[in-house]
């Protein structure tokens, strides 16, 4: 069941959203060459908490740590450890806050130092085709109207979409309904209306979209070790442009 927020909902939304927005952007320096995947879940742990917070992931399904960080061919839910950052390394954080009861989610690719070409391009066409799904956001279009338009853009330029893990509702809970897939006919799917609350996610690789999930049960991999981006926001449906909470 889809479940459409209030406008108090909406407000509280906004304001876990704004810790997520913050945070992303504050990455964008903090991340260096020689840091390992811990010191970047510690440092994400601390802001959320200082900002009176609560970090989304840390204990959601067992899950370990406060951020997702993947590290080139790994597409979502790397567990945070000792890996070193190298120089040319890419590198997805995919997190969220908990503010008196509501959710957000958002995630963003990091390029570590200077990055291949090729790499800032999966980068930047990662995050267009999560925009060109934006313009769908609105209330008369089909949820498979984003799903497509995603597909679109990912694919023009060579790239594939990841089926096996998908957007979703998000509130008071994570994970609420519906799926939101990034690949797809158009015209399918619920009709979106004013209160809908999405987490709309591209995750593209390099190459096949294919993928695994390693022995810890949480990594996930593509299946011919080339790069992967992930770039996320948690949008709202509205009777006119979609606001984005976490931007």
């Amino acid at each position: 069941m889809i479940i459409i927020k209030s406008k108090e909902e909406i407000e509280l939304m906004k304001e876990a959203g704004r810790v997520t927005a913050q945070l992303l952007a504050s990455l964008e320096q903090f991340i260096q060459p020689g840091m390992t995947t811990k010191e970047i879940d510690r440092y994400v742990e601390e802001t959320i908490r200082k900002s009176g917070q609560i970090p989304a992931f840390k204990g959601y399904s067992g899950y370990p740590a406060s951020a997702c960080i993947s590290v080139n061919d790994q597409v979502v839910h790397g567990i945070p450890g000792k890996r070193k950052l190298l120089e040319g390394d890419i590198v997805s954080v995919d997190l969220g806050t908990i503010y008196k009861g509501y959710y957000s989610d958002a995630a963003r690719t990091f390029g570590v130092g200077k990055i291949d070409p090729e790499a800032q391009r999966l980068i930047d066409v990662t995050r267009e085709s999560f925009f060109e799904g934006l313009k769908f956001c609105k209330p008369g279009f089909r949820l498979s109207d984003v799903s497509h338009a995603i597909q679109v853009r990912a694919e023009a330029d060579g790239f594939s979409v990841v089926r096996d893990f998908v957007g979703h509702g998000i509130g008071r809970n994570m994970h609420e309904d519906p799926q939101v897939p990034n690949y797809g006919a158009p015209g399918r799917g619920p009709r979106l209306v004013p209160g809908m609350v999405l987490a709309i996610e591209p995750m593209i690789n390099q190459g096949t979209y294919e993928v695994e999930v390693l022995q810890d049960g949480w990594t996930t991999v593509t299946l011919d070790g080339k790069l992967s981006a992930h770039y996320e926001n948690s949008v709202v449906i509205t009777e006119d442009e979609p606001l984005l909470l976490t931007l």
